[in-house]
């Protein structure tokens, strides 16, 4: 079997999160297309909802919606993902890979549609740890900063930079 890359898109923070799974978790994706939807309970992710929105396959190649199957075409493309167009009436030759995850696919990108109880950075121990500053000395900056005029700043900064 295959093992993946998971790239989750949590738009709700604004950040991606990747996780590779083992091929027990990988075989639940198994032929599954673009668009469908998956429960996050397969993998670790439990209360969790996602969506496929696409992948790539073991060489670099992008996964396409409209393509079915999970074999390579050279497609002539005119529009839409896997394909910059650059002037108006320009149309691509470009490989690229079926809807279908298959034993090929190596990344497949989810986006999540319903959240679970925690979020996904804790469920996936990538969590930020927020460090302590002390408090008084950015309390005593912002202090000085409200009590001095704009121009009485700026002739501070200067000093600052000359010294």
């Amino acid at each position: 079997m295959a093992e993946f890359k998971l790239v989750i898109n949590d738009a709700k923070h604004g950040k991606s999160y990747s996780k590779i799974l083992n091929e027990s978790e990988s075989e639940n994706l198994m032929n599954l297309k673009i668009k469908d939807k998956v429960k996050g309970d397969y993998f670790g992710f439990h209360g969790y909802e996602f969506e496929i929105t696409g992948g790539t396959d073991k060489a670099g190649f992008p996964m396409r919606y409209d393509l079915e199957g999970s074999g390579r075409k050279k497609a002539l493309l005119a529009n839409g993902p896997c394909v910059k167009i650059k002037e108006k009436g320009m149309r691509v030759r470009k490989t690229i890979r079926g809807n279908t995850i298959a034993n090929d696919t190596s990344q497949v990108n989810l986006k999540v549609l319903n959240y679970g109880k925690d979020s996904v950075a804790k469920l996936l121990g990538k969590e930020e740890k927020k460090e302590e500053i002390s408090s008084k000395e950015t309390t005593e900056k912002e202090k000085e900063e409200k009590e001095q005029p704009k121009t009485e700043k700026k002739t501070i900064e200067k000093e600052e930079k000359r010294n």
